[in-house]
């Protein structure tokens, strides 16, 4: 079917941030093939510090995202990425929460670990953000909204984006088979 001649489905997102952007648009074109997808980046506060420490902080951010889309945007789904930092029993990674929602419904999902070097990890605990810890580490320029932490440290085999796609993927699954997923 011609793209001007296929239905649009409206996705937003809870950041201006491009790589955000792009996985959430390549995640819905997957799943909604018939579409035109219209996918659009918006300032939605997280109401968390810039930095999220722990895996209930993330959350509650990529939540608080999707619920300010929900309260002050109409859409056919809304989203949200948080990425966040916590000290595990192995060490000290990286991580994102993301959440999926449309007027039904609400998904969570997480992606992988990313181990963080413990001088990165001290750093967020005196109040840094990874972003900015990891540009003047790399001498980069706003590698946040690049490849990030996830590009850097694994010389680019895996990427922020490629990170966040596996897990609005995976949080997809809700939508895929609603009746299995009864709330």
């Amino acid at each position: 079917m011609p793209e001007s001649h296929k239905p649009t489905l409206t996705v937003l997102v809870g950041s201006t941030n491009p790589v955000k952007i792009a996985a959430a648009k390549s995640v819905f074109s997957q799943y909604f093939v018939e579409h035109h997808i219209h996918c659009e980046g918006l300032h939605a506060p997280s109401l968390v510090p810039d930095q999220p420490l722990g895996e209930e902080e993330t959350r509650v951010g990529a939540e608080n995202r999707v619920r300010y889309l929900q309260a002050h945007h109409q859409a056919d789904f809304y989203c949200a990425m948080e990425g966040g930092a916590a000290e595990f029993s192995y060490g000290p990674a990286t991580f994102a929460f993301v959440v999926i929602a449309n007027n039904s419904r609400t998904s969570i999902g997480r992606s992988a670990n990313l181990p963080l070097p413990p001088v990165f990890y001290q750093a967020l605990l005196q109040g840094e953000e990874l972003g900015n810890v990891l540009d003047k580490a790399f001498n980069t320029v706003n590698i946040k909204q690049q490849g990030g932490a996830i590009g850097l440290l694994t010389q680019h085999l895996a990427t922020r984006e490629s990170t966040y796609t596996q897990a609005l993927t995976l949080a997809m699954a809700p939508f895929n088979f609603p009746a299995l997923y009864l709330e």
